[in-house]
């Protein structure tokens, strides 16, 4: 949970930076193919065209954020790592010559992994996880494809197809903890009732 408030925390303070400096970050996205992109790959995630742009992020990031730090406490930090730097990379090998900016490629990888992990490894409580990312955040599909010229769907197709290898590369970790109440057999005898016959 601490590290989710601590980047919300972050990207809001540069945000914030921003409108009190009066200059735009914009160029500290990523530019695919040119060096002076390479930065975004860090960056990539910290910077926001607008209030709309960082809010439509925030409530997202805390979700899913605290979601993969709850259900997968062992590897969650490296699926998160895997997730913001791979995106990034991808981004800057594959994607359209514009800057790109933003947190929902990171978003996009940690709804993937949630998803894939729950299904991969049958997990009640990740599944439940899972059905609950797809119902807030379904419409989420629609974003990897080239809809909006103003949306790096780029970014959001590199971070997903980043959530779903880590789900795989990361299925048998995280031990499945199971509730006594999950060991409790399915076919309880059931008591002998009695009743008179007239």
């Amino acid at each position: 949970m601490v590290l989710p408030i601590t980047f919300i925390t972050l990207i809001w303070v540069i945000k914030i930076a921003e409108i009190v400096i009066g200059v735009s970050f914009i160029n500290f996205g990523i530019y695919p193919r040119e060096i002076k992109g390479l930065i975004g790959i860090i960056s990539l995630p910290l910077i926001h065209a607008d209030w709309n742009h960082l809010l439509s992020n925030t409530l997202p990031i805390l979700f899913l954020g605290t979601g993969i730090y709850y259900f997968y406490p062992l590897s969650s930090k490296k699926v998160i790592l895997i997730i913001y730097l791979f995106t990034g990379i991808l981004v800057w090998l594959f994607a359209r010559p514009t800057y790109h900016i933003g947190a929902s490629g990171l978003i996009y990888g940690l709804a993937a992994f949630l998803f894939f992990s729950g299904l991969i490894r049958r997990d009640k409580r990740a599944i439940t996880l899972a059905l609950l990312v797809t119902f807030f955040y379904g419409s989420l599909i629609w974003g990897v494809l080239p809809v909006d010229p103003g949306i790096s769907w780029e970014g959001h197709l590199f971070g997903a197809l980043t959530g779903i290898i880590c789900a795989f590369i990361f299925r048998k970790s995280d031990p499945y903890k199971r509730y006594d109440w999950e060991d409790e057999p399915d076919d309880e005898e059931k008591p002998e009732i009695s009743y008179d016959k007239n």
